[in-house]
């Protein structure tokens, strides 16, 4: 198995709540995660429709089973979970007693939010962070090659190709449960949804623009959007929200949370391809903020991340609050920090020049120094420095 840095926030927060929440993407590693760490409890997956049958049909005899507590697995599928764990929590609050993982977002959080505040510690599992796919300190891995390759677990314990299991990976998670939350009766016009949400990786969202293209209503648009936000395949970076004085975008930037979704959802099929393709810089980016996110939800942390941009053409690719100072970061895809770099690195660090830390520019390259008062880090650095 795949070490991953979330299993410390679990276990600490085991010794804290009654309930442990996993939230994440399909195939992220939920379900091993949680057996593992929790191998002393009883497994039971939702999916299983003879376990789901028992528990809607008789829940106290279904729950009469796990007293001393279990793992539920994909618990969206059955809903009224959390309104029994309510009563079997208030009559005995042991923290770590049940642990509840899920795909979707929007099912576990209604449930948790109405029956469990306060009884629960969330936590969401993303793709492997580049801390933790094997082989990478050995630089077994091509940049290009990861990035058509991803963090889904699977892809690094099984003999697939990216092409293959992306393939099949939409088919039948991605599409199967946006059409189980959206009933959507054209499969086609979400295809082509996805693919341009793809094409915009990296930018301000424009939603008329992107509703226009697939050929639905703003508001459908708005719609599966959230859903694939929810569903922890993309992520709406805001801007910073501060006011310094300037005029400010305020549309968010889209990003995906697994380049090599993002890839192969551009038909982006090979290391060779993906180097000479002019969406390389959007994806190289789209994989840094995403190290960002990862890092702090392994800590058990909001993201808590954004980025600035004013109508002057001054901006941060990512910006973060850091102590009483914010910390502004600049991502350049090529493999060679040029002058041009470290300027933009340096102007990235002067919207608030009495507030901000040193800038960090993270690039395609290995070396990781200081330079003309920028912090300069190779992407395979990320994982110390997030």
């Amino acid at each position: 198995m795949i070490e991953r840095r979330l299993t410390s926030t679990l276990l600490r927060l085991a010794e804290a709540f009654p309930v442990i929440v996993m939230t994440g993407p399909r195939q992220s590693g939920k379900t091993t995660l949680s057996r593992a760490v929790f191998a002393d409890k009883p497994y039971v997956s939702l999916e299983n429709p003879d376990e789901r049958a028992f528990a809607v049909e008789d829940p106290k005899g279904f729950l009469k089973r796990f007293e001393n507590g279990a793992v539920f697995d994909e618990a969206q599928r059955w809903p009224e979970l959390f309104s029994w764990l309510q009563g079997m929590v208030d009559e005995n609050p042991a923290p770590g007693r049940f642990v509840i993982t899920g795909s979707q977002q929007f099912g576990l959080l209604a449930g948790v939010s109405q029956s469990l505040a306060g009884r629960a510690g969330m936590t969401h599992l993303l793709p492997l962070s580049l801390s933790e796919i094997p082989g990478l300190t050995e630089q077994r891995f091509s940049l290009d090659t990861l990035m058509i390759t991803g963090g889904y677990p699977a892809l690094y314990s099984r003999p697939l190709s990216p092409e293959d299991w992306f393939a099949s990976y939409v088919a039948t998670y991605v599409e199967r449960d946006i059409r189980q939350v959206l009933k959507i009766q054209d499969l086609s016009a979400f295809q082509r949804f996805l693919r341009l949400c793809a094409g915009r990786n990296g930018q301000l969202l424009n939603l008329s623009a992107l509703a226009g293209e697939a050929g639905i209503s703003q508001s459908t648009a708005r719609a599966w959007l959230s859903v694939l936000e929810s569903s922890y395949l993309v992520h709406l970076l805001p801007p910073y929200y501060r006011n310094f004085g300037k005029r400010l975008v305020k549309s968010p930037k889209l990003y995906f949370l697994d380049v090599g979704l993002a890839s192969w959802l551009l038909g982006i099929r090979s290391a060779e391809t993906l180097a000479l393709h002019p969406f390389r810089g959007a994806l190289f980016e789209s994989l840094v903020v995403s190290e960002f996110i990862k890092a702090r939800y392994n800590k058990g942390l909001p993201a808590d991340l954004y980025f600035w941009r004013d109508n002057n053409g001054v901006e941060a690719d990512l910006v973060f609050e850091s102590g009483a100072k914010l910390q502004p970061v600049e991502i350049k895809s090529g493999s060679t920090v040029t002058s041009d770099y470290i300027k933009a690195g340096q102007r990235a660090g002067k919207f608030a020049t009495e507030e901000t830390d040193s800038p960090w520019l993270i690039y395609g390259g290995d070396e990781s120094y200081e330079r003309s008062g920028v912090k300069v880090v190779g992407w395979r650095d990320v994982g110390d420095w997030v």
